[in-house]
C-alpha cells in the first residue's frame, strides 16, 4: 500500500496579522557609565601588585601550603566549580535546541471495526490481491524517523545559546573571585592566629614579671614595708594576668578550626612560626591605575558578563513577538502484517510540514517577559556600576589604611619601648621606697596593654596587606 502525505502550511492566512503583530513595546534605556578616575593618588605607574600570583605575594611556606591545600580540598569552591559544569551543560542545552530533533520508532497495535460501519464494510469489500481480504481484525505496524525543526528566522535560539555562553564565562569570573576571597581569608586568619599565639607569649612573660614582682612586696611587707593591702592587689594582678591565658587560647583553638574548615579538612594543629610575626614588613605596594581594575577584578568581569548576557536576553524576549517557523517531517514503513512492512513502495510513508504561526491576541505574557528582560538588564547595568565604584573604593581605602598604619605602628614601637623601660624604673624605684607599689602595678597594665595594641597593630598590617591584594583582584590567576 503507498501511502504518501506531503502536508506543507505556511500560514498564508495567518501573515497578515503577523506583521501587525511584531510591534514591540517601547522600553526604558540607561547608558553604561564605566568610567573611572586616571589614578589613586596622582600617580600614573602602571606597575601593579594584582600581577603578582600568589606564591611570590606570600612568602611564608606554611601558609603557602594551608592556601594549596584549600584550592583543592574546599567545599564552597567545589560546589562553585559544580555550578560551572551547570552552566556548561546549560550552553550544551542551548546549542540543542538549533539543530533538528530527530527521533526513531516503531509501533503496533490491532483495531477491530463494527461490520456495520462505514470502515468496516468498506474492508470487507476490499481485497488485498485478488481473493485475498482483508484481514479482521486489523493488526497496523510501523517504523520510522521523525524530525522536527524550529527555523531560527529571528536568531532567537541563537541569542539563548549566546546568552547561556556568556553566563557560563561570567560563572567562571565567580569562581575566580571565589578563590581571591579564600585566599585573603586564609591569610587573614593565618596572620590572626600568629598574633594571637605573640600574645599569648607576651601574657606568659607578663606573668612571670609579676610574679617576681609580687615575690619583691611579701619582703617588703615583711620589712614592714609595705601592707597585706599591697601583697593582695600584686596577687591580683597576676591572677588576672594568668586568667588571660585561656581567653587567648580559646581564640588560638577557634581560629585554628576556622582555618581548618577553609582548608577542608576537621581539626588539627596548624604548623606555623609565630616569631617571625613580629619582623613581617609589609613590602612595597603598587596599585597601578584605576583602569586596570576592569580588567584584573573577577567581580566586575563578571558583572560585565552579566550584563552582555541580559542584553541578549532582550533580544530572546523581543523574538517571541515575531512569527516561527516549524517544520515537521517522517519518514517509515507502514503495513498491517510484518511480511509487508518493509515492502518498498507499497509499505513506504513519508510526511512534510511546515508552520509560521505568530501571537495576535492577549499578547500580555510576551510583553511582560520582554519588559522583565529589559528591567533585569537595567538592574544589571547598575550592579556593573556599583561593582566598579566598589573595587575603587576598596583600593583608595586599603592605600590610605597601609599608610595610616605604618604611622601608627612606629609610635605604638616607641610607647612599647617607653613602658617597657618604665617597669624596671617603678620597681626600682618602689624597693627604695620612692614609688608605691600603685604606681607599679598601672605601670605593669600600661606595658602589658601597649605590647597587645602594638600586636594588633601588627596584625592589621598584615590584613592590610591581604586586603590590598584582594582588592586589586590578585590572587586568582
Amino acid at each position: 500500500m503507498l501511502k504518501r502525505i506531503i502536508y506543507i502550511s505556511l500560514g498564508v492566512a495567518g501573515l497578515s496579522f503577523a506583521v501587525s503583530s511584531c510591534k514591540t513595546p517601547e522600553l526604558t534605556e540607561k547608558a553604561i557609565n564605566s568610567a573611572v578616575p586616571e589614578s589613586y593618588t596622582g600617580s600614573q605607574d602602571t606597575t601593579n601588585t594584582a600581577d603578582l600570583v600568589w606564591q611570590e605575594y606570600f612568602s611564608d611556606p606554611y601558609l603557602r601550603s594551608l592556601i594549596d591545600t584549600a584550592l583543592n580540598n574546599n567545599q564552597e569552591l567545589n560546589i562553585t566549580l559544580q555550578e560551572i559544569q551547570i552552566a556548561q551543560n546549560e550552553v550544551r542545552a542551548r546549542k540543542g535546541e538549533i539543530l533538528p530533533s530527530v527521533n526513531i520508532g516503531a509501533a503496533a497495535g490491532v483495531d477491530k471495526v463494527g461490520r456495520y460501519t462505514s470502515q468496516g464494510a468498506n474492508d470487507a469489500n476490499t481485497e488485498i490481491k485478488p481473493g485475498k481480504e482483508m484481514p479482521d481484525p486489523l493488526q497496523d505496524y510501523m517504523v520510522g524517523a521523525f524530525a522536527t525543526w524550529e527555523v531560527d528566522i529571528w536568531k532567537k535560539l541563537r541569542n539563548a545559546k549566546k546568552s547561556a555562553l556568556t553566563r557560563y564565562l561570567g560563572s567562571v569570573e565567580g569562581k575566580n573571585f571565589m578563590v581571591t576571597n579564600l585566599i585573603a581569608e586564609i591569610a587573614n586568619s593565618y596572620y590572626e592566629l600568629l598574633a594571637l599565639d605573640n600574645e599569648l607569649e607576651i601574657v606568659k612573660q607578663n606573668v612571670e614579671i609579676q610574679t617576681n614582682a609580687l615575690e619583691i612586696v611579701k619582703f617588703q611587707k615583711q620589712a614592714a614595708r609595705v601592707t597585706e593591702l599591697a601583697v593582695r592587689r600584686f596577687e591580683a594582678q597576676v591572677l588576672s594576668t594568668k586568667s588571660l591565658q585561656y581567653g587567648i587560647q580559646q581564640e588560638i583553638i577557634e581560629t585554628e578550626n576556622r582555618i581548618n574548615f577553609l582548608v577542608g579538612r576537621f581539626p588539627q594543629k596548624v604548623e606555623r612560626d609565630h616569631k617571625v610575626f613580629t619582623e613581617l614588613v609589609p613590602e612595597m605596594i603598587h596599585a597601578g591605575i584605576p583602569s586596570q581594575l576592569l580588567a584584573n577584578r573577577p567581580d566586575i568581569r563578571q558583572a560585565e558578563l552579566e550584563l552582555a548576557a541580559s542584553k541578549i536576553d532582550v533580544q530572546v524576549a523581543k523574538a517571541d513577538f515575531y512569527p516561527k517557523l516549524e517544520i515537521s517531517a517522517g519518514l517509515g514503513y507502514n503495513a498491517f502484517n510484518t511480511a509487508y512492512l518493509f515492502t518498498t513502495p507499497q509499505s513506504l510513508i513519508y510526511s512534510l510540514a511546515g508552520e509560521l504561526v505568530a501571537p495576535l491576541i492577549n499578547r500580555n505574557a510576551i510583553k511582560a517577559r520582554y519588559l522583565t528582560a529589559n528591567s533585569m538588564q537595567i538592574q544589571a547595568i547598575y550592579n556593573y556600576e556599583q561593582t566598579i565604584l566598589n573595587a575603587y573604593i576598596e583600593v583608595a581605602n586599603q592605600l590610605s589604611n597601609i599608610e595610616n598604619l605604618e604611622k601608627t605602628y612606629s609610635l605604638k614601637s616607641e610607647q612599647v619601648n617607653a613602658l617597657t623601660e618604665s617597669i624596671d624604673i617603678s620597681n626600682e624605684l618602689f624597693k627604695s621606697a620612692r614609688a608605691d607599689y600603685m604606681e607599679v602595678l598601672l605601670t605593669q597594665r600600661d606595658a602589658l596593654e601597649s605590647k597587645f595594641e602594638l600586636i594588633e597593630t601588627k596584625m592589621r598590617q598584615m590584613h592590610a596587606k591581604v586586603d590590598f591584594y584582594q582588592a586589586l583582584g590578585g590572587g586568582w590567576n
